[in-house]
């Protein structure tokens, strides 16, 4: 897993982007499109056209990482394209990568009482 730490953010680039981008390109969309410094240290994401491709981009102060996963099956959730940019929580970026709907988690079980 990629360490997220307290202070770094995680920014969900809404909408579809171009999955041939590398480093450049997806930097470049960083700075651009989601008015965010590629090399600040925080986290980019971004999903292609079919919903099963994410990639990722992190500078970890010596360079550049990126980082791609892909669905056997199922989508990543995505928030709508008029959203811009999405910040997100290390704990929802989690859920994100694994399948899981990080906009609205379900707790399970919740203890009634201490004891």
């Amino acid at each position: 897993m990629i360490p997220v730490s307290a202070h770094t953010r995680v920014w969900l680039a809404a909408g579809v982007t171009d999955m041939r981008k590398g480093f450049n390109g997806l930097s470049i969309l960083a700075q651009d499109a989601l008015e965010q410094d590629p090399i600040s240290g925080h986290l980019f994401v971004f999903r292609g056209r079919r919903g099963d491709l994410i990639k990722i981009i992190w500078w970890d102060g010596q360079g550049a990482c990126l980082f791609s996963k892909r669905l056997e099956r199922g989508r990543f959730v995505w928030p709508s394209p008029n959203n811009g940019k999405v910040a997100i929580t290390s704990a929802q970026l989690a859920m994100l990568l694994e399948g899981i709907d990080w906009r609205a988690p379900v707790r399970t079980w919740c203890p009634l009482k201490a004891g």
